[in-house]
């Protein structure tokens, strides 16, 4: 098993993207990891990977799944065959991370939580943001009681949509998509590593077009269909009693980005943009009149993050933060909370998690441990 191995994990990386680059930027940067194999439908978009950051092999699918140097696969193909994917990696008797979401609905991602209990392998999913040095500043301020007890969240995401400059934008105005599934994950995330499991939501939603026009790149001036709510409100109360409202939408002119404050007993919290790993945290006292920055936060690294998380985790014989399980308690949320905007109730949310421990004062991604 992986878990009696030493030295540094094995890592291969399946789907040659876009955002695999960045994955691949940090996690051929980390002295505890060592990417072994990148692999894609397309082999000569692996072999480009590959060779761009000096991988030693690449191939199709199966030169990841085949590898016994690789201990745990990345999975950033695209949403639609991310369970069948990490499926396949189970099977092979690997670990897996996947990109956001671990699964399009909730049947795929406890099929996802089952393969991997059955096979004792480890399962993670981003967004593993909430590890990055903006949040978790942020999380140990609220835990420290630096505005009292926390009581509620305001969280907001406005923009126009991403067909202004997204190339190829009609899937994130589709089933699995929108501005709910695409962006909520990292804004559900950091409020339930505030407060805990979400218990129950209730949410209203909007569709402000049928059809979009792209406004960049070759197929731009084409139009496309818009199947999913564009804009979308929701109340949430979590198993500790606090309460939060959100606003989900690409139907503002007015951009709002990164717009997470928590308030408390004492003074409100303002936290970084949760799509970020840094940023500002910034404190408003009972009675102030100005924004206090607590803290300002640079990244010590950004996606993959919590890919070296699980293998030292792994190494150490111990839980890693960034769960399998919690992705599926974000997904259940989403879930819940689109069933609310169509059937105008209440929502019960049948699944828990628990709060990840916060990482040591002395975490640092590039020091060699293993």
């Amino acid at each position: 098993m992986s878990e009696q191995r030493t030295g540094p994990v094995g890592i291969g990386i399946i789907g040659a993207g876009v955002i695999s680059g960045t994955y691949l930027e940090n996690l051929t940067s980390f002295p505890d990891v060592r990417v072994q194999a990148v692999g894609d439908l397309f082999p000569e978009a692996a072999k480009a990977r590959a060779e761009e950051h000096g991988v030693p092999r690449h191939g199709g699918i199966d030169a990841v799944l085949e590898d016994p140097e690789v201990e745990i696969v990345v999975n950033l193909t695209i949403p639609s065959a991310h369970v069948d994917v990490s499926l396949q990696a189970l099977a092979a008797g690997k670990h897996v991370w996947s990109e956001k979401p671990v699964a399009l609905d909730l049947e795929g991602g406890q099929r996802l939580l089952g393969a991997a209990d059955a096979a004792g392998l480890r399962l993670g999913c981003a967004p593993d943001t909430f590890l990055g040095t903006g949040l978790q500043t942020a999380l140990k301020a609220l835990a420290r009681g630096d505005i009292g007890t926390p009581l509620t969240a305001l969280t907001l995401m406005q923009s126009p949509g991403p067909e202004s400059w997204h190339p190829n934008p009609a899937f994130l105005f589709q089933t699995g998509a929108g501005p709910l599934f695409d962006i909520g994950p990292y804004y559900v995330t950091t409020l339930v590593q505030a407060f805990g499991a979400v218990e129950s939501v209730a949410a209203i939603g909007s569709t402000s077009r049928e059809s979009r026009v792209i406004g960049s790149g070759p197929k731009a001036g084409e139009s496309f269909e818009v199947t999913v709510p564009t804009h979308v409100s929701a109340l949430a109360r979590f198993s500790s009693g606090q309460s939060s409202q959100s606003t989900f939408s690409f139907d503002s002119q007015l951009q709002r980005h990164g717009f997470v404050e928590i308030s408390g007993t004492e003074a409100t919290l303002a936290l970084p943009d949760p799509n970020n790993f840094d940023g500002d945290v910034r404190i408003m006292r009972k009675g102030g009149e100005d924004w206090e920055v607590l803290a300002s936060t640079k990244a010590q690294s950004t996606r993959g993050t919590g890919v070296l998380e699980m293998a030292r985790a792994l190494r150490a014989g111990r839980p890693h933060r960034v769960q399998g399980s919690l992705a599926h308690h974000v997904l259940d949320v989403m879930v819940a909370i689109d069933e609310s905007v169509r059937t105008r109730r209440f929502v019960d949310v049948a699944s828990t998690v628990e709060k990840a421990a916060p990482l040591p004062d002395d975490w640092d991604p590039f020091a060699r441990t293993l």
